[in-house]
């Protein structure tokens, strides 16, 4: 299975799916799913390199710790993200996202992204054994 994201539809707010081969992929999918309700995550250059660590005790919560994190760095440095790297153990989530300054004109950011939520929460490997990340964001 090769990785993907993709939004799925939630009232006013809006759901991101990661899926890959590996837990892992699945959750930087789910991360370049978060960029793209923002803005087109191709279009970001790596300029930036933000480390960024998370711990849960259960997958599913530490994807929202990760998204969360994600969303904290984008508000705080003014930042917007096209790739990430995620490597995890146990509970423990340890990644870079690579990423750039917002600009306002190339970016056309869409929304402001307020927060993950454990709305539609799911973490889990599916029959064919490739993984699923998926949530609903607060916009």
């Amino acid at each position: 299975m090769r990785a993907a994201w993709e939004h799925f539809p939630h009232g006013a707010d809006v759901g991101i799916r990661g899926m890959g081969p590996t837990k892992e992929a699945a959750f930087e999918q789910a991360a370049l799913a978060l960029t793209g309700a923002v803005t087109d995550p191709a279009a970001v250059r790596p300029e930036v390199a933000v480390q960024v660590a998370c711990e849960a005790p259960a997958a599913d919560v530490l994807l929202v710790d990760w998204l969360n994190a994600l969303v904290y760095e984008m508000a705080t440095r003014r930042l917007v993200f096209g790739a990430f790297t995620v490597a995890i153990d146990g509970g423990r989530l340890h990644a870079t996202a690579w990423g750039e300054t917002i600009d306002q004109v190339r970016h056309e950011p869409a929304v402001e992204i307020k927060g993950a939520t454990y709305t539609a929460l799911r973490v889990e490997e599916r029959d064919d054994g490739s993984w699923l990340a998926q949530c609903v964001v607060d916009v």
